[in-house]
């Protein structure tokens, strides 16, 4: 279960900002993360819960924003929403198109209040 490692490096990684504010609480941690990229969101949110619980005080909320497959085309350029690899692009209907986002697992914002 390798959401317990990605849910304690976004939390230590949230908190890490924090410290830089003296006297700041960690409020939030946004994430991007992909369709693509292999992470159980629900093991995710679960390991965050037990990691994050702090002795006294509100845990911090872990924010996940779900990023759908994107794929590029070849031929002009374009991007676009797709389920598969190879679909006909929207703009020029060509064939060749690849991978281009839904894969990524990105820190998207920290939140503290001072």
């Amino acid at each position: 279960m390798h959401e317990v490692g990605i849910a304690n490096e976004i939390l230590r990684a949230g908190q890490i900002e924090a410290a830089r504010r003296p006297g700041a609480r960690l409020v939030a941690v946004k994430v991007r993360i992909g369709v693509l990229a292999g992470v159980d969101n629900d093991a995710l949110r679960f390991a965050w819960e037990v990691l994050s619980q702090p002795a006294e005080g509100i845990a911090p909320r872990l924010d996940i924003e779900i990023v759908p497959r994107r794929n590029c085309c070849e031929a002009c350029g374009a991007k676009f929403f797709s389920d598969v690899l190879g679909e006909d692009c929207p703009d020029c209907s060509s064939r060749n198109s690849r991978l281009c986002g839904g894969d990524e697992l990105q820190l998207a914002s920290v939140e503290v209040e001072e």
